[in-house]
């Protein structure tokens, strides 16, 4: 049954009680409508509320319900690394747990990617309902986002998107790196990534998780993913070359400090000691900073070969998964 799966929906979720029935029978309505052999995954993060009772019982009374709860919060992108590491369709879908992703997109996005040949889809909020607080830093942050990761996407927060079972496979997500799934997707070779336009709900329940330090945040690991993406394999080439650069100069600086001071005294002229000059320490300086980025780079090249790092997330309880 797991391997005919079509479609997989990953749903992480903190305090949502009041929007998963209703968000639960939306997709079943649509999976019903369509055909589709397929399972949810509901993944709580940390909830204080009674999502996990919901949860349970919607599992009880459907087989299509499965999911995971965190001891603690832990973040959006624990949730979907998790995720990711127990679903099975051939297609991925992911969706927020307030309503605000219509499931009525599944369809079109499952076509994308098993009739159109992507990858990943990504959905757009091109119409949005958020307040202008959200949406104004979201556009400037998209922006610096497209220049940075080169890929030519509208909406890089939408959590509506679909990829191939593959792509979730071979990604590690973590931090607040769910932003740059497409980024991370396309680092490991899944190169054709789309995007659809979605539709956008006004929020019906709860309150909205957003923060002025989930920009912040999120621009940190901009840069993060970007120097990792480029260097993860070869850090050598970027603190090596850094090095080289610095002790070259450092060493230049030194010896012409140096060898000034040796031809002033050889002429007879008036000179300062070497160690009076101040371009003398910022010429040693240079070198030691060399030095110390060369061997930055060494035990870069070393972990890199010996690491076998992964993120554990404490998982208190499971539903309809193996352990």
């Amino acid at each position: 049954m797991a391997e005919s799966l079509d479609i997989s929906v990953v749903i992480p979720l903190l305090n949502e009680e009041e929007s998963l029935p209703e968000l639960h029978n939306w997709i079943g309505k649509v999976m019903e409508q369509k055909g589709f052999q397929y399972e949810v995954l509901f993944v709580d993060d940390g909830s204080t509320d009674k999502s996990w009772n919901i949860i349970s019982e919607l599992a009880e009374r459907d087989s299509h319900v499965k999911g995971i709860k965190f001891n603690r919060n832990y973040g959006k992108s624990a949730a979907l690394n998790t995720g990711f590491k127990n679903v099975s369709g051939r297609v991925v879908i992911t969706m927020d747990a307030d309503l605000q992703d219509s499931p009525d997109e599944i369809p079109g996005l499952y076509d994308q990617i098993m009739n159109e040949g992507y990858d990943l889809v990504s959905g757009w909020k091109k119409k949005r309902y958020d307040p202008i607080m959200k949406t104004i830093p979201s556009k400037f942050f998209n922006f610096v986002a497209r220049k940075f990761s080169g890929i030519k996407l509208h909406d890089f927060n939408c959590g509506l998107k679909a990829y191939k079972k593959e792509v979730v496979k071979s990604i590690d997500v973590y931090g607040e790196m769910h932003r740059y799934i497409p980024f991370l997707a396309k680092g490991q070779g899944f190169a054709k990534i789309g995007e659809r336009v979605v539709q956008h709900q006004a929020r019906k329940y709860g309150e909205t998780k957003f923060g002025l330090e989930r920009f912040i945040f999120g621009f940190l690991d901009l840069l993060s993913i970007s120097f990792v993406s480029k260097f993860k394999k070869r850090p050598m080439h970027f603190f090596g070359s850094f090095g080289t650069l610095s002790f070259f100069f450092g060493t230049i600086i030194t010896f012409w400090v140096i060898g000034r001071k040796i031809y002033e005294v050889q002429m007879g002229l008036p000179a300062r000691d070497v160690v009076d000059q101040p371009l003398f320490f910022l010429a040693l300086v240079a070198v030691i900073i060399g030095v110390q980025l060369f061997l930055a780079g060494f035990i870069g090249e070393m972990m890199t070969q010996s690491s076998t790092r992964k993120n554990d997330y404490l998982v208190s309880k499971k539903i309809g998964l193996r352990d």
